[in-house]
């Protein structure tokens, strides 16, 4: 580590008091290295970092923090990575329960004639809350402490999130017609304003506005979520430019662009998180540009739907910020965002022709802080920084698969896999450790999923018949 690097990280007042006092932790964490993220591109040595109530209350390098962090327990993970929490910017995530069940098929085929009616025959707040449980396992265990969510019942699935330990941003759907849990678009607007009031005691869940996509959402609510979430000062979680269809069906009944539409309806702006983002051209960059807008990249779910590609590259060019997401696992089929990092690194280069482009400080940066920019979590979450939430996880690099290591950044980014993920804590609280699930009854969890398969089953049956 360089001189620079020791002084930022354990000189500042900060980190350390100028007096002889000492540092009073619960948690001594520490390993071979460690990915701060910010700053941007930093590994440090035998680092380690001190937790006390939940919170990163000093980072350094480890013989350092020895001499002057008094802490009740200490943790070293030898040949292990720590770094924040990876953040799942989209996900649908009681889609869990749907996982392979529209194989092969367009978007909105499998939109109107194999998930809609699916959800509405099924979709209750139990299936929620137990497709929630599912998705929270399988994101631990993938070192994901974060998540987007937006699906029905939001209320049941934020309960769910808090009980397990997680921490997410519930984007509660906005539809145009009838879905599960709302009569029409006004009662979805209702919802949102509900779980708004439910999460002042959820501290780990915050809510948003869901409006599901251009084309399902008529201007009238549309403007009506504006005007709320300015009020509010609450994120809009929405699909956009998805598919190349829905920009021709734009032009065709308003004569615009989606973004354009959303933007003369005035739902642009930061709070606004652009999903998929895939069918844009240099209008619609500067648009989101122009009006600081947050975009998701979901690149499997894109490809195998064939939606296309999202030009990352040119929209880190333009200082727009994105972060990853897996999709729903309906649509993935997984939720596997250290495997969805990998696709999204290769597949970057490749659609931008430039084999230096999707750096992969700046694909870290992604699944982590850029990540927690799009919910609104960037003071919270994101990066190893003294103050924030000791969100963390680590990845054990010791296995003979991964030898060499000349860089943990680089392993990470194309080699380690979410097996790997050891140890994962949300603030403060270990979720998982050497590999167990601590928050979840795996064999509970286990029965009623067998008993919501058997259900589905029926219903795909009906449905053929």
């Amino acid at each position: 580590m360089t001189p620079d690097l020791v002084a930022r990280y354990t000189r500042r007042p900060d980190r350390f008091p100028t007096d002889n006092n000492m540092i009073e932790a619960d948690l001594l964490l520490s390993a071979r290295w460690l990915l701060p993220v910010a700053p941007i591109n930093t590994v440090l040595e035998d680092g380690a970092i001190a937790i006390a109530a939940g919170r990163i209350v000093a980072v350094g390098p480890r013989s350092e923090l020895q001499q002057r962090v008094n802490a009740r327990q200490q943790q070293h993970l030898g040949d292990h990575v720590l770094l924040p929490g990876l953040i799942n910017a989209h996900n649908h995530a009681a889609m869990t329960l749907l996982r392979g069940c529209g194989e092969d098929m367009a978007l909105m085929d499998w939109l109107n004639n194999r998930i809609w009616p699916l959800e509405k025959a099924l979709v209750t707040p139990e299936f929620v809350a137990d497709g929630v449980e599912l998705a929270c396992a399988e994101q631990i265990r993938g070192g994901v402490t974060a998540f987007a969510d937006n699906y029905f019942y939001a209320e049941r699935a934020a309960t769910t999130i808090q009980k397990v330990g997680m921490r997410g941003l519930m984007a509660s759907p906005i539809l145009s017609f009838p879905m599960p849990g709302a009569a029409d678009g006004k009662a979805g607007i209702h919802r949102v304003l509900e779980l708004h009031d439910t999460c002042h005691s959820l501290p780990l869940v915050k809510a948003a506005f869901g409006p599901h996509a251009p084309y399902t959402v008529d201007d009238a609510l549309l403007t009506q979520v504006a005007t709320y979430a300015e009020e509010l000062g609450l994120v809009v979680h929405m699909h956009v430019h998805e598919s190349a269809q829905e920009i021709a069906d734009s032009l065709k009944q308003y004569g615009m662009r989606p973004l354009q539409r959303l933007n003369k309806l005035g739902l642009l702006g930061p709070q606004f998180v652009a999903v998929h983002a895939v069918h844009l051209n240099d209008d619609d960059i500067a648009l989101l540009k122009e009006n600081g807008v947050q975009t998701v990249h979901c690149p499997e779910s894109n490809l195998k739907l064939a939606s296309g590609f999202c030009p990352v590259a040119k929209l880190q060019a333009a200082g727009i910020n994105v972060g990853l997401g897996t999709d729903g696992a309906a649509s993935n089929n997984d939720l596997d965002l250290l495997g969805e990092l990998r696709t999204a690194t290769l597949l970057g280069k490749a659609v931008a022709g430039d084999p230096t482009a999707m750096k992969a400080e700046q694909m870290l940066y992604m699944v982590t802080l850029g990540g927690a920019r799009t919910m609104a979590l960037e003071n919270e979450i994101g990066s190893l920084e003294v103050g924030k939430s000791a969100d963390v996880i680590a990845i054990d690099l010791s296995g003979l698969l991964q030898q060499p290591v000349y860089n943990p950044l680089y392993s990470l980014i194309y080699s380690v896999q979410r097996e790997q993920v050891s140890d994962v804590w949300v603030a403060g609280q270990a979720l998982m450790r050497n590999r167990e699930l601590l928050t979840i009854d795996e064999g509970a969890l286990r029965a009623k999923v067998q008993r919501w398969q058997g259900d589905v089953q029926s219903t795909l049956k009906t449905h053929a018949n």
